[in-house]
C-alpha cells in the first residue's frame, strides 16, 4: 500500500481536470479565432476536432505503451508534451498551426487520461479503489462544464491564446507532484504493441473526419470528400478485422458479444456526439446571432450544465423504479424534444427561448449518460475491466469527433447555401462565407446592417438543420435504448420498468 497515495490522487485529479477543461475551454473562443485567424468553418471544426481525434485514437495504445515502458515515465512525458503543446497553441498565428498544436495536445491528453487511471489502480488497494476512481472521474467531468466559463473569463480579459496558457502553471505543479509522489510501475507481462492496428485506427478516423468536414466546406458529392470518407470506412473495417485476428489486440471486440455492452456503448457515444456537436454550434450562435460577448457566452451555457447535473440527480433515484432502460429512454426523449425546439429557433427568438431548449437538452444528457455508461461497464468481465473501460472511453471520444464533424458540416453547408453574397466584393464574399462570426465582421467593416441580418438568418438556418439532424438520430436512439436488457442493479431491486 503506497503511503502517499491520496496525495498522488490529488495531483492526478489536477491533471485530469486540465484534460477535461481542454475539451471545452476553446468553444467560447471559436468565433474570435475565426475572425482573428481568418478561419473557415471547416478549419474551426479541425481546431476543435484535432484534439479529440488524436485523443480517441491514442487512448488504447497509450495503455499498452505504459504497461511496456513504465507508466510513470510516460505519464510525465505526456504531461511535458501537454505543456509544450499548450505553448504552441497559445502562440499560433494561423489555423494550420493551431490545428497542429491541438493535435499535439491530444497526444499528451491520451497518455494522461489512460495512464492516470492505470497508476491509480497500481497504488490503491482494491477496497479503496472505487472511491479513488470516483474522485478522479469527478475531476475530469468537472473540467468539461468549467471550460466555457473559464474560457469566457480569459478571452474577455486577455486574448484567445490565454485559454491554453492557463495549462502551463498547472502542468508544472502536476509534473513536480507526480515526480515526487507516484512510484514507477509496469505490467508483469508487457504486451506486444499492435502497430498496424494503431495505424488503421488513426487513418480511418482522420480520413472519415476529413471527408465529413470537406463535404460541409464544398459539397456532399465532392470527389475529395467521398474519397476521404471511403478511405476512412475501409481503414476502420480493416481495423476491426485486424483486432479479430491479432493475438494482443488494441480493442477487445469480443465485448460486443454482450448486447448491453454494444447498445450501451453506442448510446454513450451518441451522448458525446450530441454534447460536442451542440457545444461547437451554440457558442457561435450566441455570439454571431445574439451578440453575446465571450464571457456572456460562457454564462449562457451555464443553464445547460446545471440542467445536466439536475438530470443526473433526477435519474439516479428513478433507476430502481423504472430501470436503467426507462431512464435512458426518458433522457433521450427529453433530448429529442429540446433539439426539436432548438431547430425551430429563429434569429430573433432571443436568449430566453434559447435557454429553454438548451436546459431540456442538458437535462436529457444528465438523465441518459450515467445509466448508459453503467450498463456498459457492468457488461465488462472483471478480468477485462482495464481494456474494456479504455475501449468505451475511445468510443465516446469518437462520438465527440463525429458530432463536431457532422453537425459542423451540416451547419456550414446550409449557412453558405442560404447566404446571398453576390453584392459584396469577391474577397469580402469569401470571408463572409467562412463562418457566422466572419460574416458579422464583414458586415460591420462595410457598414451593412442588412447584410448582418442576412448572416444571422443564414446561420440560424444552418444551426436548425444541424439540430434537426441530431434530433432524427436521437429518435433512433430512443428505439435502441428500448432493446437494453435489465441491468443487474435493476433486477436486484425488482424494477418493473427494466423488465
Amino acid at each position: 500500500m503506497h503511503p502517499r497515495r491520496w496525495w498522488a490522487l490529488g495531483v492526478l485529479s489536477l491533471v485530469l481536470l486540465v484534460v477535461g477543461l481542454d475539451l471545452t475551454v476553446l468553444n467560447v473562443a471559436v468565433p474570435l479565432v475565426a475572425t482573428d485567424l481568418d478561419a473557415s468553418t471547416g478549419e474551426l471544426q479541425w481546431i476543435v476536432n484535432a484534439y479529440t481525434v488524436v485523443l480517441a485514437t491514442l487512448l488504447l495504445p497509450a495503455g499498452q505503451l505504459g504497461d511496456r515502458f513504465g507508466r510513470k515515465k510516460l505519464l510525465l512525458g505526456g504531461l511535458a508534451f501537454f505543456g509544450f503543446a499548450s505553448l504552441v497553441c497559445a502562440s499560433a498565428t494561423s489555423p494550420e498551426l493551431l490545428i497542429a498544436g491541438r493535435a499535439l495536445l491530444g497526444v499528451g491528453a491520451a497518455f494522461l487520461n489512460t495512464l492516470g487511471l492505470a497508476v491509480l489502480v497500481a497504488i490503491f488497494p482494491p477496497e479503496e479503489r472505487a472511491k479513488a476512481i470516483g474522485i478522479q472521474s469527478v475531476a475530469i467531468s468537472a473540467g468539461i462544464p468549467l471550460g466555457p466559463i473559464v474560457g469566457g473569463l480569459l478571452v474577455e480579459h486577455f486574448w484567445w491564446g490565454s485559454v491554453f496558457l492557463i495549462n502551463v502553471p498547472l502542468v508544472v505543479i502536476a509534473f513536480v507532484g507526480l515526480a515526487i509522489l507516484v512510484p514507477e510501475s509496469t505490467a508483469s507481462r508487457p504486451p506486444r504493441i499492435d502497430v498496424l492496428g494503431f495505424v488503421l485506427a488513426v487513418t480511418g478516423l482522420c480520413a472519415l473526419s476529413y471527408g465529413l468536414i470537406d463535404a460541409g466546406e464544398t459539397s456532399w458529392f465532392a470527389p475529395v470528400a467521398l474519397l476521404a470518407m471511403g478511405v476512412g470506412l475501409v481503414a476502420l473495417a480493416g481495423f476491426v478485422l485486424r483486432q479479430r485476428r491479432v493475438a494482443e489486440p488494441l480493442a477487445d471486440l469480443t465485448l460486443f458479444g454482450d448486447r448491453n455492452y454494444t447498445l450501451g456503448s453506442v448510446l454513450s457515444a451518441f451522448v458525446q456526439f450530441s454534447v460536442f456537436g451542440i457545444m461547437f454550434v451554440l457558442p457561435q450562435f450566441f455570439q454571431a446571432v445574439l451578440g453575446a460577448s465571450e464571457l456572456e457566452t460562457g454564462l449562457w451555457l451555464l443553464p445547460l450544465v446545471v440542467a445536466m447535473i439536475v438530470g443526473v440527480q433526477v435519474g439516479a433515484p428513478l433507476r430502481p423504479r423504472i430501470g436503467s432502460r426507462g431512464v435512458i429512454m426518458a433522457g433521450f426523449v427529453a433530448l429529442a424534444v429540446g433539439l426539436v425546439l432548438g431547430a425551430m429557433n429563429g434569429a430573433d427568438s432571443g436568449f430566453g427561448y434559447a435557454v429553454g431548449w438548451t436546459v431540456l437538452i442538458g437535462f436529457g444528457f444528465g438523465m441518459s449518460m450515467p445509466p448508459a455508461i453503467d450498463i456498459t461497464l457492468e457488461a465488462i468481465p472483471t478480468e477485462k475491466s482495464g481494456g474494456g473501460s479504455a475501449l468505451l472511453q475511445a468510443q465516446r471520444q469518437v462520438g465527440a469527433v463525429l458530432g463536431v464533424a457532422v453537425m459542423g458540416s451540416v451547419l456550414a453547408t446550409n449557412y453558405r447555401g442560404s447566404l446571398d453574397t453576390f453584392q459584396l466584393p469577391p474577397e469580402a464574399a469569401g470571408s463572409a462565407s467562412y463562418s457566422g462570426a466572419s460574416g458579422i465582421a464583414v458586415a460591420e467593416q462595410l457598414g451593412l446592417p442588412q447584410f448582418a441580418d442576412a448572416v444571422r438568418a443564414s446561420f440560424t438556418a444552418g444551426m436548425s438543420a444541424a439540430l434537426w439532424t441530431c434530433a432524427a438520430v436521437t429518435v433512433v436512439c430512443v428505439l435502441v435504448a428500448a432493446a437494453v436488457r435489465p441491468a443487474v442493479a435493476d433486477r436486484s431491486t425488482g424494477a418493473e420498468g427494466g423488465a
